[in-house]
C-alpha cells in the first residue's frame, strides 16, 4: 500500500494510479461506491471522465436523504401538519418530494413549525423553550450520524424532558450491501442487458466506516468473492482504492481492505457503537430502491420508548405509491446511472427536483447533472 501523506492531491502519484488502473481493467468491471461523499469526490475531481471504459460506475445507496422511504417522507410531512408539533430537520430533507410533490419545505411555507438544525442537540433547547409542543427530530442517515441522535435521547432523559422524541429513520450500511449482493434488485423499467448486471466489486464509505470499522464487511468477501476497498475522499484516496479493487480481481484475491487508515481503525469506534446500543436496536427499514430490508434499520429499545415519535404520536407508515416517472429507486439500486431516467435534465433538475436523488448535494443524479455527465 503506498503511503499517501502528503501526497493525496498529488499530480504525480495520481497519474501513476491512473496508469495502473488502466493496466489492471482489461476485462469489464462494475463497481459501486456506497458514500454520498464519494459520489461527489468522484466527479468534482474528474476522476470518473479519465476511467478506462471497461469500468462502470454505479453510485448505490449511500446519500441518506435518498435511500429515505416515500412512506417515510409522508409520514414526517403528515407529522408537521399537526398542531402540537414542532419539527426539526437538517436542511437537504426540506425538499425532498413526497409522491404528490408535496415536501416539508412547503409544508413551513403553509405555516408548519420546521426548523432546520445543524445537530440533534439544538432540539432539546427547542423543547425546553416552549413545553407546550413536541419537539420531533426527523433522523435519518447511517452509522455516521446515529451516535449522535442515541446521544441526544440519552441527553434528553437526563434532563427530564419529556417534549422531545424522535422519528427514527435511521439506516445500517453492511445489510443493504448483504442485500444488493445476495438478491440483486430487479426493476420492469430496466431491460437494458447492459445493466442491472452486478457489481463486481466496492468501494466503502469513509465516513461510516470509522464508526463501524472494517469487519463488518468481510462477508463481501468471505461469502460472495467480492473485493472492497474502504477509501477516503481524496483524488489519491480514490484512485489507490479503485486500483487495489481491479488489482485484486485480476489475481482471484478478492480481499476487503482498509486505505483510509489515517481514520478508520479494523475495530471502528467502540464508544460511539456502545452508545448507538445503549438506546436503539436493530430492526427491519425500508429502503427507497431496494424495498423492505431486514434487520438493516434502527428501533427504540422498550426502555426509551417514550422517545419513539411514530408510537408516541400515533404514527405509522403506509403503503406510499413511489414519485411517478422517477427512477431514483433504480439508481440507489445500481440498476442504472441516471442519466436513463427520463426526467433526468428535463423535469427534474437541482433547481427544481422531482426526486431525491437530484435534491441532495451527496445525490448520485445531482453529481452527474451538475459535473456535465
Amino acid at each position: 500500500m503506498l503511503n499517501l501523506k502528503g501526497k493525496l492531491n498529488d499530480p504525480e502519484l495520481c497519474g501513476r494510479l491512473l496508469e495502473r488502473i488502466r493496466k489492471s481493467a482489461e476485462r469489464p468491471f462494475r463497481f459501486m461506491e456506497v458514500c454520498g461523499t464519494h459520489t461527489v469526490a468522484l466527479f468534482r475531481s474528474g476522476i470518473v471522465s479519465m476511467l478506462p471504459k471497461t469500468m462502470t460506475h454505479l453510485s448505490g445507496p449511500g446519500c441518506p436523504v435518498c435511500v429515505t422511504h416515500d412512506s417515510e417522507i409522508a409520514a414526517a410531512i403528515a407529522l408537521a401538519g399537526q398542531d402540537n408539533v414542532h419539527l426539526a430537520t437538517f436542511g437537504d430533507l426540506m425538499r425532498v418530494p413526497g409522491p404528490k410533490g408535496e415536501s416539508l419545505k412547503k409544508a413551513k411555507a403553509a405555516g408548519a413549525r420546521i426548523d432546520v438544525v445543524y445537530s440533534p442537540l439544538e432540539c432539546l433547547e427547542l423543547a425546553g423553550a416552549d413545553k407546550s409542543v413536541e419537539v420531533v427530530f426527523i433522523g435519518v442517515g447511517f452509522e455516521t450520524t446515529s451516535p449522535a441522535v442515541a446521544a441526544t435521547v440519552l441527553e434528553a432523559k437526563r434532563r427530564g424532558l419529556k417534549n422531545f422524541s424522535v422519528l427514527c429513520f435511521h439506516k445500517l450500511v453492511p445489510p443493504a450491501l448483504r442485500a444488493l449482493l445476495a438478491a440483486p434488485p430487479v426493476s420492469p423499467r430496466v431491460k437494458s442487458d447492459s445493466e442491472g448486471a452486478g457489481i463486481d466489486g466496492f468501494l466503502l464509505p469513509g465516513h461510516v466506516s470509522t464508526i463501524l470499522g472494517v469487519e463488518a464487511y468481510d462477508f463481501i468477501a468471505a461469502q460472495y468473492g467480492k473485493p472492497a476497498v474502504v477509501a477516503g475522499f481524496e483524488p489519491a484516496d480514490l484512485l489507490q482504492a479503485l486500483a487495489q479493487l481491479l488489482e485484486m480481481r485480476k489475481n482471484g484475491t478478492p480481499q476487503v481492505r482498509n486505505e483510509y487508515v489515517r481514520a478508520v481503525h479494523r475495530q471502528g469506534n467502540p464508544k460511539a457503537r456502545e452508545i448507538l446500543n445503549q438506546v436503539f436496536e436493530v430492526g427491519n427499514a425500508r429502503w427507497r430502491g431496494l424495498g423492505l430490508i431486514p434487520e438493516s434499520g434502527l428501533q427504540f429499545r422498550p426502555e426509551f420508548a417514550e422517545y419513539d415519535a411514530l408510537a408516541k404520536l400515533g404514527l405509522s407508515l403506509k403503503d406510499t405509491p413511489p414519485i411517478p416517472g422517477c427512477m431514483c429507486g433504480e439508481a440507489l439500486a445500481g440498476l442504472i446511472q441516471p442519466p436513463r431516467c427520463p426526467l433526468f435534465g428535463k423535469r427534474c433538475t437541482p433547481q427544481n427536483p422531482v426526486g431525491p436523488c437530484m435534491v441532495s448535494t451527496e445525490g448520485s443524479c445531482a453529481a452527474y447533472y451538475n459535473y456535465g455527465f
